[in-house]
């Protein structure tokens, strides 16, 4: 079976296209989101619910969406994760009540667990088809984690911006709502606008993404290949410890980013005195913080050359993202000048050191499997993201406000940056990447 037929510099922008689209319309999100919960009503418990059911569902469909990716091929899965954005975006927009609140955030989970790896998966097998093996890879996942940073900063910029230039002219927002019901607020603006490039994204990825012709896959097929390459997947992560480095890590990344997510927005509108204003200042910040993470990535392989090695450059993402945190913690109930400006830079510090250290950490996984399963070992990753996010979403719901949320973010990340103090036992890539390559006569895999 021919291998795609772009060569690497093509799959590289292609890529890099397909990582802004997807994640300009989370970025959309972010600032208006929770703030939109509470202006529909919503208490804080059940914001935390609600992001529990985005990261929950994600969590329970990492795995067999992986393995459907790895089965059904990449482009198919990719755009089918768009549709439900696309639903889950309208859904969070539109809805007034809490279930219809609490599925599009399900469905939004559902989304991202189809789209956590077949992107980067096609990527990897489009430049290993075209350059064999030994291709380099970290320069083009570093260009698509600051691709997508960069898409995150703009959305979030556009979506902080949007609720508060619908108020300025004279009760522009007034009469939006109004004329529809209350159905729309001037904060449901920015995630409807997200919805119209969802349709862009899934267009773009049907067209620009060829892959390797595949047997036809029935229902059985399906049935079949997809259990067997989520228990290859599983079972990596038990026997490779350098993985396990990796999955570890992506826990703690999860529980410091939902910290930070859940908590900062409040901070901000607590700081503005209203929603809308809260939502620009918050805008502002996201954006400054993904510019960070869009530059942490786009220095990382010069990071992983100075500091002697990709492992090396995990153990400084992580440990610069600890002390970003701690800083947060220890200004969170201070005001004036100094603690601001201090928690502004600990908030620049943290998405820098994890924008550094998450091609190093992805390089490192792409090394030990092949394309069969590479998507599965994707969300194995992924998974191991939402769900320790889910869970520290719900601990962060219910703790006093204060340093403590805070810091245990701080702890979770340093704790993950000292397992790569040693230098991972080396072995064979060979053995984890028969692990997850499929039975015999089984279809999964280019």
């Amino acid at each position: 079976m021919n291998g795609p037929s772009l060569d690497a510099s093509a799959a590289r922008r292609r890529y890099v296209t397909v990582c802004a689209l997807f994640w300009l319309p989370l970025g959309l999100t972010i600032a208006p989101l929770i703030l939109l919960f509470s202006a529909r009503g919503m208490s804080m418990a059940a914001i935390a619910g609600f992001l529990a059911a985005h990261s929950l569902t994600a969590a329970a469909l990492e795995l067999p969406t992986g393995g459907l990716s790895d089965v059904l091929g990449r482009r198919a899965v990719l755009a089918a994760a768009g549709l439900l954005d696309l639903t889950a975006l309208t859904l969070q927009a539109l809805g007034t009540t809490p279930w219809l609140l609490g599925i599009g955030a399900a469905l939004m989970g559902a989304g991202r667990a189809l789209s956590s790896g077949p992107a980067e998966a096609w990527y990897v097998d489009t430049v290993q088809a075209h350059a064999g093996p030994g291709a380099d890879l970290r320069t083009g996942l570093a260009r698509g984690s600051s691709a997508t940073s960069a898409a995150l900063a703009a959305g979030t910029l556009l979506g902080g911006a949007l609720p508060w230039l619908l108020g300025l002219g004279p009760d522009l927002g007034a009469r939006l709502v109004e004329a529809t019901s209350g159905v729309v607020l001037p904060l449901s603006v920015p995630l409807l606008l997200g919805a119209v490039v969802e349709l862009a994204f899934v267009s773009y990825v049907w067209t620009a993404l060829p892959e390797p012709p595949r047997p036809a896959a029935t229902l059985r097929d399906v049935l079949r290949d997809v259990p067997a390459t989520v228990t290859a997947g599983l079972r990596l992560g038990g026997r490779d410890a350098l993985v396990r480095r990796v999955l570890l890590g992506a826990g703690a990344v999860g529980s410091a980013v939902a910290a930070v997510e859940l908590l900062l927005p409040g901070r901000a509108a607590a700081l503005t005195g209203t929603s809308e204003s809260g939502a620009v200042l918050f805008a502002a910040l996201a954006c400054a913080g993904f510019v960070c993470a869009g530059l942490g990535s786009r220095l990382a392989p010069l990071t992983a050359r100075l500091v002697g090695g990709g492992e090396r450059a995990v153990l400084a993402g992580l440990g610069g993202g600890a002390c970003g945190l701690f800083l947060l913690g220890v200004t969170s109930a201070s005001t004036g000048m100094l603690p601001a400006v201090l928690a502004v830079a600990g908030y620049g510090l943290l998405y820098l050191g994890l924008g550094s250290a998450g091609p190093s950490q992805n390089e490192a996984l792409h090394r030990r499997v092949d394309g069969s399963g590479r998507a599965t070992a994707l969300s194995v990753q992924s998974l191991a993201t939402q769900l320790a996010g889910a869970l520290a979403g719900l601990v962060v719901g219910v703790l006093p406000p204060g340093p403590l949320p805070w810091v245990l973010g701080g702890i979770a990340l340093l704790s993950a940056a000292l397992l790569w103090v040693r230098p991972a036992p080396a072995r064979a890539p060979t053995a984890p990447e028969a692990a997850l390559r499929p039975r015999a006569g089984h279809r999964a895999g280019p």
